[in-house]
Protein backbone atom coordinates (compact mmCIF):
# COMPACT_ATOMS: atom_id res chain seq x y z
CA UNK A 1 0.00 0.00 0.00
CA UNK A 2 1.47 3.14 -0.80
CA UNK A 3 1.85 5.83 1.82
CA UNK A 4 0.70 9.25 1.87
CA UNK A 5 2.95 12.31 2.60
CA UNK A 6 1.69 13.49 5.67
CA UNK A 7 1.75 17.12 5.90
CA UNK A 8 5.16 17.67 7.52
CA UNK A 9 6.34 15.92 4.04
CA UNK A 10 5.17 18.19 1.61
CA UNK A 11 6.47 20.88 4.38
CA UNK A 12 9.74 19.64 3.87
CA UNK A 13 9.82 18.95 0.18
CA UNK A 14 8.75 22.52 -0.09
CA UNK A 15 11.40 24.02 2.00
CA UNK A 16 14.09 21.74 -0.41
CA UNK A 17 12.54 23.08 -3.81
CA UNK A 18 12.91 26.72 -2.72
CA UNK A 19 16.10 25.92 -1.43
CA UNK A 20 17.01 24.42 -4.78
CA UNK A 21 19.36 25.89 -7.65
CA UNK A 22 17.73 28.04 -10.51
CA UNK A 23 18.79 25.59 -12.44
CA UNK A 24 16.93 22.63 -11.57
CA UNK A 25 13.77 24.80 -10.98
CA UNK A 26 14.16 25.92 -14.66
CA UNK A 27 14.09 22.22 -15.60
CA UNK A 28 11.58 21.53 -13.58
CA UNK A 29 9.44 24.27 -15.18
CA UNK A 30 10.47 23.68 -18.43
CA UNK A 31 9.83 19.63 -18.03
CA UNK A 32 6.12 20.37 -17.28
CA UNK A 33 5.40 22.75 -19.76
CA UNK A 34 6.64 20.69 -23.04
CA UNK A 35 4.43 17.71 -21.31
CA UNK A 36 1.51 19.88 -21.16
CA UNK A 37 2.38 21.15 -24.75
CA UNK A 38 2.92 17.67 -25.96
CA UNK A 39 -0.36 16.43 -24.37
CA UNK A 40 -2.31 19.37 -26.03
CA UNK A 41 -0.70 18.40 -29.40
CA UNK A 42 -1.31 15.19 -29.25
CA UNK A 43 -4.92 15.93 -28.77
CA UNK A 44 -5.02 18.23 -31.86
CA UNK A 45 -3.33 15.60 -33.92
CA UNK A 46 -6.08 13.15 -32.98
CA UNK A 47 -3.23 10.67 -31.48
CA UNK A 48 0.05 10.42 -29.14
CA UNK A 49 3.06 11.00 -30.65
CA UNK A 50 4.40 8.35 -32.69
CA UNK A 51 0.85 6.60 -32.35
CA UNK A 52 -0.32 5.04 -35.11
CA UNK A 53 -4.33 5.40 -34.95
CA UNK A 54 -6.69 5.77 -37.62
CA UNK A 55 -8.25 8.26 -35.45
CA UNK A 56 -5.10 10.55 -36.47
CA UNK A 57 -5.88 13.64 -37.85
CA UNK A 58 -2.39 15.66 -38.24
CA UNK A 59 1.27 14.40 -37.52
CA UNK A 60 4.09 16.67 -35.72
CA UNK A 61 6.97 17.99 -37.84
CA UNK A 62 9.61 19.08 -34.99
CA UNK A 63 9.70 22.03 -32.34
CA UNK A 64 10.64 25.75 -32.57
CA UNK A 65 12.14 27.43 -29.72
CA UNK A 66 10.86 30.11 -27.94
CA UNK A 67 11.94 32.22 -24.64
CA UNK A 68 9.51 32.37 -21.43
CA UNK A 69 10.65 34.56 -18.91
CA UNK A 70 9.88 33.22 -15.49
CA UNK A 71 10.85 33.66 -11.62
CA UNK A 72 13.12 30.34 -12.40
CA UNK A 73 14.91 32.60 -15.06
CA UNK A 74 14.43 32.77 -19.11
CA UNK A 75 13.61 28.52 -19.81
CA UNK A 76 14.06 27.74 -24.21
CA UNK A 77 10.76 25.78 -24.87
CA UNK A 78 10.87 23.45 -27.22
CA UNK A 79 7.02 24.31 -28.94
CA UNK A 80 5.90 21.23 -30.98
CA UNK A 81 5.13 22.05 -34.43
CA UNK A 82 2.57 20.27 -37.19
CA UNK A 83 2.57 19.37 -40.44
CA UNK A 84 -0.68 21.11 -41.14
CA UNK A 85 -1.60 24.08 -39.73
CA UNK A 86 0.13 25.78 -36.81
CA UNK A 87 0.10 25.02 -32.82
CA UNK A 88 0.73 27.67 -29.96
CA UNK A 89 0.24 27.69 -26.50
CA UNK A 90 -1.87 30.81 -25.87
CA UNK A 91 -2.33 29.51 -21.96
CA UNK A 92 1.15 29.98 -21.96
CA UNK A 93 2.85 32.77 -24.10
CA UNK A 94 1.82 35.87 -25.44
CA UNK A 95 2.50 36.29 -29.33
CA UNK A 96 3.97 39.78 -30.53
CA UNK A 97 6.66 39.77 -27.04
CA UNK A 98 9.12 41.66 -28.95
CA UNK A 99 6.65 44.01 -30.61
CA UNK A 100 5.51 45.33 -27.83
CA UNK A 101 9.01 45.33 -25.88
CA UNK A 102 10.10 47.40 -28.88
CA UNK A 103 6.85 50.01 -28.48
CA UNK A 104 7.52 50.29 -24.68
CA UNK A 105 11.33 51.05 -25.34
CA UNK A 106 10.89 53.68 -27.86
CA UNK A 107 7.67 55.70 -26.64
CA UNK A 108 9.76 55.45 -22.67
CA UNK A 109 12.97 56.54 -25.40
CA UNK A 110 10.46 59.62 -26.49
CA UNK A 111 9.35 60.18 -22.56
CA UNK A 112 12.89 60.39 -20.79
CA UNK A 113 14.29 62.94 -23.97
CA UNK A 114 11.58 65.15 -23.53
CA UNK A 115 10.07 65.31 -26.76
CA UNK A 116 6.91 62.98 -26.44
CA UNK A 117 3.29 64.26 -26.64
CA UNK A 118 0.41 64.80 -23.90
CA UNK A 119 -0.92 61.98 -25.83
CA UNK A 120 2.32 59.86 -25.74
CA UNK A 121 2.65 60.90 -21.92
CA UNK A 122 -0.77 58.91 -20.87
CA UNK A 123 0.28 56.07 -23.02
CA UNK A 124 3.43 55.83 -21.18
CA UNK A 125 1.71 55.56 -18.06
CA UNK A 126 -0.58 53.33 -19.09
CA UNK A 127 2.42 50.82 -19.98
CA UNK A 128 3.86 51.54 -16.30
CA UNK A 129 7.07 52.73 -17.89
CA UNK A 130 6.26 56.25 -16.31
CA UNK A 131 9.40 56.40 -13.90
CA UNK A 132 11.44 53.70 -16.25
CA UNK A 133 15.21 54.84 -15.62
CA UNK A 134 17.45 55.65 -18.59
CA UNK A 135 19.38 52.34 -17.28
CA UNK A 136 16.61 50.43 -17.87
CA UNK A 137 15.45 51.67 -21.41
CA UNK A 138 18.95 51.23 -22.19
CA UNK A 139 18.91 47.76 -21.36
CA UNK A 140 15.79 46.85 -23.21
CA UNK A 141 17.31 49.02 -26.35
CA UNK A 142 20.61 46.81 -26.50
CA UNK A 143 18.27 43.67 -26.16
CA UNK A 144 15.87 44.49 -29.16
CA UNK A 145 18.53 45.63 -31.23
CA UNK A 146 20.29 43.11 -31.14
CA UNK A 147 17.61 40.78 -31.87
CA UNK A 148 16.39 43.41 -34.81
CA UNK A 149 20.00 43.47 -36.69
CA UNK A 150 20.12 39.69 -36.41
CA UNK A 151 16.79 39.18 -38.16
CA UNK A 152 17.66 42.35 -40.73
CA UNK A 153 21.41 40.97 -41.63
CA UNK A 154 20.15 37.00 -41.89
CA UNK A 155 21.28 35.09 -44.95
CA UNK A 156 18.44 34.49 -46.91
CA UNK A 157 18.80 30.98 -47.89
CA UNK A 158 15.57 29.90 -48.18
CA UNK A 159 15.23 31.13 -52.17
CA UNK A 160 14.90 30.93 -54.56
CA UNK A 161 12.36 33.75 -53.72
CA UNK A 162 10.66 33.53 -57.21
CA UNK A 163 7.93 36.77 -56.37
CA UNK A 164 9.41 39.52 -54.53
CA UNK A 165 6.93 42.86 -53.20
CA UNK A 166 8.39 45.93 -52.46
CA UNK A 167 7.38 49.53 -50.96
CA UNK A 168 7.98 52.49 -48.58
CA UNK A 169 6.48 53.74 -45.80
CA UNK A 170 7.14 57.58 -44.82
CA UNK A 171 8.13 58.20 -40.84
CA UNK A 172 8.54 60.96 -38.98
CA UNK A 173 12.20 61.72 -37.01
CA UNK A 174 13.72 64.44 -35.06
CA UNK A 175 17.26 65.28 -36.66
CA UNK A 176 18.89 68.37 -35.75
CA UNK A 177 16.19 69.81 -33.80
CA UNK A 178 13.37 69.71 -36.05
CA UNK A 179 10.88 66.92 -37.49
CA UNK A 180 11.59 65.51 -41.13
CA UNK A 181 10.64 62.55 -42.70
CA UNK A 182 12.28 59.47 -43.53
CA UNK A 183 11.61 56.51 -45.64
CA UNK A 184 11.18 52.72 -44.30
CA UNK A 185 12.26 50.44 -47.21
CA UNK A 186 10.53 46.79 -46.92
CA UNK A 187 10.64 44.15 -49.30
CA UNK A 188 8.18 40.64 -48.89
CA UNK A 189 9.09 37.24 -50.96
CA UNK A 190 8.24 34.32 -50.79
CA UNK A 191 10.76 31.24 -50.91
CA UNK A 192 11.25 28.06 -52.09
CA UNK A 193 8.97 26.42 -50.05
CA UNK A 194 5.72 28.41 -50.66
CA UNK A 195 5.81 30.40 -47.61
CA UNK A 196 6.19 34.48 -47.03
CA UNK A 197 9.31 35.86 -45.67
CA UNK A 198 10.02 39.78 -44.44
CA UNK A 199 13.19 39.83 -46.79
CA UNK A 200 14.72 43.52 -45.57
CA UNK A 201 14.02 46.51 -43.59
CA UNK A 202 15.91 49.50 -44.14
CA UNK A 203 15.58 53.45 -43.29
CA UNK A 204 16.37 56.30 -45.66
CA UNK A 205 16.68 59.79 -46.31
CA UNK A 206 14.50 60.40 -49.47
CA UNK A 207 13.07 57.36 -51.24
CA UNK A 208 15.01 58.10 -54.65
CA UNK A 209 17.22 55.57 -56.97
CA UNK A 210 20.29 55.30 -54.52
CA UNK A 211 18.16 54.31 -51.57
CA UNK A 212 16.28 51.78 -53.51
CA UNK A 213 19.60 50.15 -55.62
CA UNK A 214 22.04 50.08 -51.91
CA UNK A 215 18.76 48.22 -50.41
CA UNK A 216 18.39 45.96 -53.06
CA UNK A 217 21.92 45.52 -53.64
CA UNK A 218 21.87 44.27 -50.11
CA UNK A 219 19.26 41.49 -50.17
CA UNK A 220 21.03 39.97 -53.42
CA UNK A 221 24.42 40.56 -51.05
CA UNK A 222 22.42 38.35 -48.52
CA UNK A 223 21.27 35.68 -51.07
CA UNK A 224 18.23 37.24 -52.97
CA UNK A 225 18.21 35.17 -56.04
CA UNK A 226 16.03 33.54 -58.60
CA UNK A 227 13.21 36.28 -58.08
CA UNK A 228 10.78 36.30 -61.57
CA UNK A 229 8.80 38.70 -60.27
CA UNK A 230 8.79 42.26 -58.33
CA UNK A 231 5.58 43.73 -57.79
CA UNK A 232 5.09 47.41 -56.22
CA UNK A 233 3.91 50.81 -57.28
CA UNK A 234 5.54 52.94 -60.77
CA UNK A 235 8.13 55.00 -58.14
CA UNK A 236 10.66 55.47 -60.80
CA UNK A 237 13.75 55.06 -58.57
CA UNK A 238 12.26 51.59 -57.24
CA UNK A 239 11.69 50.46 -61.08
CA UNK A 240 14.90 51.25 -62.05
CA UNK A 241 17.03 49.63 -58.88
CA UNK A 242 14.79 46.27 -59.47
CA UNK A 243 16.03 46.62 -63.37
CA UNK A 244 19.83 47.08 -62.29
CA UNK A 245 19.96 44.66 -59.20
CA UNK A 246 17.67 41.63 -60.48
CA UNK A 247 18.32 40.96 -63.83
CA UNK A 248 15.80 38.73 -65.62
CA UNK A 249 12.79 39.94 -62.99
CA UNK A 250 10.01 40.81 -64.52
CA UNK A 251 8.06 44.27 -63.29
CA UNK A 252 4.30 43.77 -62.06
CA UNK A 253 2.91 47.32 -61.76
CA UNK A 254 0.39 47.55 -59.30
CA UNK A 255 -2.91 47.61 -60.54
CA UNK A 256 -4.17 49.26 -57.44
CA UNK A 257 -1.90 51.81 -57.52
CA UNK A 258 -2.29 52.52 -61.25
CA UNK A 259 -6.22 52.64 -61.31
CA UNK A 260 -5.15 55.70 -58.71
CA UNK A 261 -2.88 57.44 -61.22
CA UNK A 262 -4.82 56.87 -63.89
CA UNK A 263 -8.32 58.46 -62.20
CA UNK A 264 -6.24 61.72 -61.90
CA UNK A 265 -6.78 61.99 -65.93
CA UNK A 266 -10.25 61.45 -65.28
CA UNK A 267 -13.21 63.98 -64.63
CA UNK A 268 -14.56 63.18 -61.60
CA UNK A 269 -17.76 62.37 -62.79
CA UNK A 270 -16.18 59.78 -65.30
CA UNK A 271 -14.14 58.17 -62.33
CA UNK A 272 -16.96 55.20 -61.01
CA UNK A 273 -17.38 54.17 -64.79
CA UNK A 274 -13.78 54.10 -65.73
CA UNK A 275 -12.91 52.22 -62.62
CA UNK A 276 -15.48 49.38 -63.21
CA UNK A 277 -14.19 49.29 -66.54
CA UNK A 278 -10.57 48.63 -65.59
CA UNK A 279 -11.46 45.99 -63.28
CA UNK A 280 -13.55 44.14 -65.43
CA UNK A 281 -10.02 43.60 -67.48
CA UNK A 282 -8.83 41.62 -64.73
CA UNK A 283 -11.71 39.30 -64.34
CA UNK A 284 -11.13 37.39 -67.07
CA UNK A 285 -10.11 33.58 -67.27
CA UNK A 286 -7.16 33.26 -68.90
CA UNK A 287 -4.29 35.23 -70.51
CA UNK A 288 -5.85 35.54 -74.07
CA UNK A 289 -9.34 37.44 -72.28
CA UNK A 290 -7.18 39.85 -70.33
CA UNK A 291 -5.40 40.73 -73.31
CA UNK A 292 -9.06 40.85 -75.70
CA UNK A 293 -10.36 42.78 -72.75
CA UNK A 294 -7.82 45.31 -71.87
CA UNK A 295 -7.74 46.05 -75.77
CA UNK A 296 -11.19 46.52 -76.02
CA UNK A 297 -11.19 48.78 -72.66
CA UNK A 298 -8.64 51.13 -74.47
CA UNK A 299 -10.84 51.00 -77.40
CA UNK A 300 -14.17 52.13 -75.41
CA UNK A 301 -11.95 54.52 -73.42
CA UNK A 302 -10.24 56.59 -76.82
CA UNK A 303 -14.00 58.11 -77.72
CA UNK A 304 -15.10 59.47 -74.06
CA UNK A 305 -11.50 59.78 -72.73
CA UNK A 306 -8.94 59.66 -74.98
CA UNK A 307 -6.61 61.17 -72.39
CA UNK A 308 -7.03 58.30 -70.34
CA UNK A 309 -6.95 55.94 -73.26
CA UNK A 310 -3.25 56.30 -73.98
CA UNK A 311 -2.18 56.49 -70.51
CA UNK A 312 -3.94 52.86 -69.91
CA UNK A 313 -2.18 51.72 -73.22
CA UNK A 314 1.07 52.79 -72.87
CA UNK A 315 1.28 50.86 -69.49
CA UNK A 316 -0.19 47.62 -70.62
CA UNK A 317 3.13 45.67 -70.47
CA UNK A 318 3.51 46.61 -66.95
CA UNK A 319 -0.26 45.95 -65.80
CA UNK A 320 -0.46 42.50 -67.63
CA UNK A 321 3.03 40.83 -66.54
CA UNK A 322 0.91 38.72 -63.93
CA UNK A 323 -0.40 36.89 -67.10
CA UNK A 324 2.54 34.72 -67.25
CA UNK A 325 2.03 32.96 -64.18
CA UNK A 326 -0.75 30.45 -63.10
CA UNK A 327 -4.40 31.97 -62.78
CA UNK A 328 -4.11 30.39 -59.05
CA UNK A 329 -1.35 33.12 -58.20
CA UNK A 330 -2.78 36.21 -59.79
CA UNK A 331 -4.62 37.43 -56.96
CA UNK A 332 -1.62 37.29 -54.97
CA UNK A 333 0.88 39.25 -57.27
CA UNK A 334 -1.14 41.71 -59.84
CA UNK A 335 -1.03 44.05 -56.74
CA UNK A 336 0.74 44.97 -53.66
CA UNK A 337 -2.42 44.87 -51.56
CA UNK A 338 -1.15 41.66 -49.31
CA UNK A 339 2.09 44.55 -48.76
CA UNK A 340 -1.01 46.81 -48.04
CA UNK A 341 -1.74 44.23 -44.78
CA UNK A 342 1.44 44.46 -43.34
CA UNK A 343 1.80 48.00 -43.66
CA UNK A 344 -1.67 48.52 -41.69
CA UNK A 345 0.00 46.43 -39.03
CA UNK A 346 3.04 48.71 -39.27
CA UNK A 347 0.98 51.83 -38.79
CA UNK A 348 -1.07 50.29 -35.65
CA UNK A 349 1.82 50.33 -33.69
CA UNK A 350 3.85 53.04 -35.27
CA UNK A 351 1.31 55.57 -35.01
CA UNK A 352 1.40 55.78 -31.20
CA UNK A 353 4.70 57.20 -31.32
CA UNK A 354 4.17 59.90 -33.61
CA UNK A 355 7.27 61.39 -33.77
CA UNK A 356 10.52 58.83 -33.36
CA UNK A 357 13.58 60.45 -31.36
CA UNK A 358 15.93 59.07 -33.87
CA UNK A 359 16.09 56.23 -36.52
CA UNK A 360 17.18 53.79 -34.38
CA UNK A 361 13.80 54.02 -32.65
CA UNK A 362 12.21 53.36 -36.23
CA UNK A 363 14.37 50.34 -37.03
CA UNK A 364 13.35 48.61 -33.77
CA UNK A 365 10.13 49.17 -33.48
CA UNK A 366 9.63 48.09 -37.22
CA UNK A 367 12.13 45.38 -37.28
CA UNK A 368 10.27 44.14 -34.31
CA UNK A 369 6.89 44.21 -35.73
CA UNK A 370 8.29 42.25 -38.60
CA UNK A 371 10.26 39.88 -37.17
CA UNK A 372 7.20 38.74 -35.03
CA UNK A 373 5.19 39.06 -38.39
CA UNK A 374 7.98 36.80 -39.80
CA UNK A 375 7.62 34.10 -37.61
CA UNK A 376 3.89 33.85 -37.29
CA UNK A 377 4.61 33.28 -41.75
CA UNK A 378 6.60 30.64 -41.02
CA UNK A 379 4.62 28.89 -38.33
CA UNK A 380 1.43 29.08 -40.64
CA UNK A 381 0.67 27.38 -44.21
CA UNK A 382 1.99 27.79 -47.33
CA UNK A 383 1.40 30.98 -48.78
CA UNK A 384 1.98 29.38 -52.10
CA UNK A 385 1.07 25.27 -52.34
CA UNK A 386 4.18 23.12 -53.96
CA UNK A 387 2.49 22.51 -56.83
CA UNK A 388 1.56 25.92 -57.88
CA UNK A 389 5.54 26.48 -57.82
CA UNK A 390 6.14 23.57 -59.86
CA UNK A 391 4.09 25.32 -62.81
CA UNK A 392 6.19 28.74 -62.44
CA UNK A 393 9.28 26.55 -62.93
CA UNK A 394 7.73 24.90 -66.25
CA UNK A 395 6.38 27.97 -67.52
CA UNK A 396 9.63 29.88 -67.27
CA UNK A 397 11.23 26.72 -68.59
CA UNK A 398 9.10 26.40 -71.80
CA UNK A 399 10.58 27.87 -74.74
CA UNK A 400 7.19 30.10 -75.73
CA UNK A 401 7.29 31.82 -72.32
CA UNK A 402 10.90 32.90 -72.20
CA UNK A 403 9.80 36.09 -72.58
CA UNK A 404 8.72 36.37 -69.07
CA UNK A 405 12.28 36.08 -67.65
CA UNK A 406 13.42 39.29 -69.40
CA UNK A 407 13.59 42.12 -67.93
CA UNK A 408 10.67 44.96 -69.35
CA UNK A 409 11.39 47.77 -71.27
CA UNK A 410 10.57 50.47 -68.56
CA UNK A 411 13.19 48.86 -66.22
CA UNK A 412 15.79 49.73 -68.45
CA UNK A 413 15.15 53.18 -69.26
Amino acid sequence: MAVRPTVTDAEGFGKELLAASPDLLGSMVKAFAEALMGAEADGLCGAEYGEISPDRTNRRNGYRTREWDTRAGTIDLAIPKLRTGSYFPEWLLTRRRRAEQALISVVATSYLLWVSTRRVDKLVEQLGVAHISKSQVSELAKHLDGQVEAFRSRPLDAGPYRFVQADALTMKVREGGRVVNVHCLLAVGVNGDGRREILGLDVVSSEDGAGWLAFFRGLVARGLSGVRLVTSDAHRGLVNAIGATLPGASWQRCRTHYLRDLLVLTPKSSQPWVATVVRTIFDQADANEVAVQFDRVVEGLSEKLPRAAEHLSEAKGDLLAFTAYPREIWRQIWSSNPQERLNKEIRRRTDVVGIFPDRGAIIRLVGAVLAEQHDEWIETHRYFGVEILAKVDAANNRPDTLEISVTPEPLAA
